[in-house]
């Protein structure tokens, strides 16, 4: 499930984002790992299509994340 590099290993995107994801929907006091998902989604524009590359569980959640990422924070879109 990881990448091995030279002095560390790390999570696929895909599999960081399901981790989140099931994470923030499971355990209420996770709710950060919801709103870190929002910033991914918003810092690397990962696209709606992103979504098919994640389990089925979670799959809903990222959608409903990716649209709310589509919409502005300060209110003027």
């Amino acid at each position: 499930m990881s990448v091995e590099g030279e002095r560390f290993r790390i999570l696929p995107l895909p599999s960081l984002i399901e981790l989140k994801l099931a994470s923030g929907m499971t355990a209420a006091h996770r709710l950060k790992d919801l709103a870190d998902v929002l910033e991914v989604i918003r810092a690397v524009q990962l696209p709606e299509d992103f979504a098919d590359n994640l389990n089925s569980y979670v799959r809903e959640k990222y959608m409903d994340l990716w649209r709310a990422a589509q919409g502005s924070d300060t209110g003027r879109e």
